[in-house]
């Protein structure tokens, strides 16, 4: 019994763990356009959401139902399942955080569950028509009415905004106003929808461990805990990941990430209140691409969508191999579960070094320029993309001189050094205003 407590211990710190880690990597889901728009300051921003995502894991249970009593069956799974799970959903969060692609942590948790019940128990173990019910059709799903209602929603207030006329930078100013209102309601939806899969996840282990019984609600302590792990991790802020939400995917306006986050954030509070868990990641991805598409001559880096694309592809089997792994060296006793625990440790360890390579924080999460910028538009996350030799001898060029002028004339219109006292400038020495090239 005492190893059983201590063993069940050790996986609720652990789904504590991914909590954590679930909250830094999907808080570009609520803030990363609200930053990327100017709407609020980096740090006030992930303040704010941290609040919020606290005060959401309190309005609902039903996707914690959903993973504890639902996803796979809880008879005759043991206690290192849901830790093997874990330590497969935690590694994936991590790695492509490192790429700063926004993955699903709510795949990577159900493919571990998946994953690890297959090598422990077999396919009896998983309920194959709730995971096509209620992780496959919304996975599926859920990026394409989101990204589709932000198409629409974007057009919509483009043509109100013509039909209303009016001064530009008052309008942008109410859409910046309206931005901080709608990443408030994806963060509120954000701790009410991923916050319930940690607190389903530690309700299964306590079933598993027999300290409750099969089909109860998560303890308060649980759901306390919950919300204040998603919390935290969701304050420091996944920068990597913001940085290529708020301007890797498009480049946004006000107007385009009022609507973006206002769809997400319908698509993901309708789904928790029917108890699909769905990924928030995808929903806000799929609206951010469909914000850019609705904005006349807005563009998607289809570089950066297609990285994600296969991200969001590997997570389910990704996490499901790890997971697997990992329950097969759990299932060999007490020093297969050391091993675990060391060999997550130290790839956390080894991942989070690497990332000190090249920091990102809220100081750049907004200037540094993305991996694929000169694949869109040629801008950087924060502004223009830097001048190089061709650009700057561009830059000083003149209008071109009269019909007539001979090649040699053109040499004039890069200022020359300062002539000497006696010499008379050239008429075009002195540039003019710049081209248009």
């Amino acid at each position: 019994m005492e190893h059983i407590t201590l063993l069940l211990a050790i996986v609720i710190v652990t789904a504590l763990v991914f909590d954590f880690t679930n909250g830094f990597h999907d808080t570009a889901n609520a803030m990363a356009t609200t930053i990327s728009t100017g709407a609020l300051r980096p740090k006030v921003a992930v303040g704010m959401s941290a609040v919020l995502n606290l005060v959401g894991a309190f309005l609902s249970v039903e996707v914690a139902k959903t993973i504890s009593g639902g996803l796979i069956n809880e008879q005759g799974i043991r206690t290192e399942v849901i830790f093997a799970a874990l330590v497969g959903a935690i590694l994936w969060n991590l790695f492509t955080w490192l790429l700063g692609l926004p993955s699903s942590s709510s795949h990577a948790l159900f493919g571990g569950l998946i994953g690890a019940t297959l090598m422990s128990v077999g396919a009896s173990g998983v309920n194959g028509g709730v995971v096509v019910t209620k992780v496959l059709i919304p996975a599926l799903a859920a990026p394409v009415v989101a990204g589709v209602a932000a198409m629409l929603a974007t057009r919509l207030t483009y043509r109100i905004g013509r039909v209303a006329g009016g001064d530009e930078k008052a309008t942008d100013k109410g859409y910046r106003a309206g931005q901080i209102a709608s990443a408030g309601l994806v963060s509120l939806a954000h701790g009410t929808n991923d916050a319930q899969k940690t607190m389903g996840v530690i309700t299964l282990a306590l079933v598993t461990g027999g300290v409750l019984a099969p089909g109860s609600n998560p303890p308060m302590w649980v759901i306390l805990s919950a919300g204040i792990a998603i919390a935290l991790g969701t304050y420091l802020g996944g920068w990597r990941i913001i940085r290529t939400m708020g301007s890797g995917l498009t480049d946004l306006r006000p107007q385009q990430g009022f609507a973006a986050q206002t769809s997400a954030a319908t698509v993901i509070l309708a789904s928790s209140h029917l108890g699909f868990s769905l990924s928030t990641t995808q929903s806000c991805s799929g609206a951010v691409m469909g914000a850019g598409l609705g904005r006349k001559g807005g563009v998607v880096r289809w570089s950066t969508a297609t990285r994600m694309f296969v991200a969001w592809g590997l997570t389910l089997p990704a996490a499901g191999l790890v997971a697997a792994g990992a329950e097969f060296l759990t299932g060999q006793g007490d020093w297969g579960v050391t091993v675990v625990a060391v060999l997550l440790v130290t790839a956390s360890a080894a991942i989070w070094l690497a990332s000190r390579r090249r920091p990102v924080d809220h100081t750049n999460v907004t200037a540094e320029p993305t991996p694929d910028a000169s694949a869109g538009s040629g801008t950087s996350a924060g502004g223009t993309e830097p001048a190089g030799v061709v650009t700057t001898a561009i830059a000083a060029v003149t209008p071109p001189p009269p019909a007539g002028a001979t090649a040699q004339n053109l040499t004039a219109t890069i200022p020359p050094p300062a002539p000497a006292a006696t010499s008379t400038p050239a008429p075009s020495a002195t540039p003019s205003k710049g081209a248009t090239v």
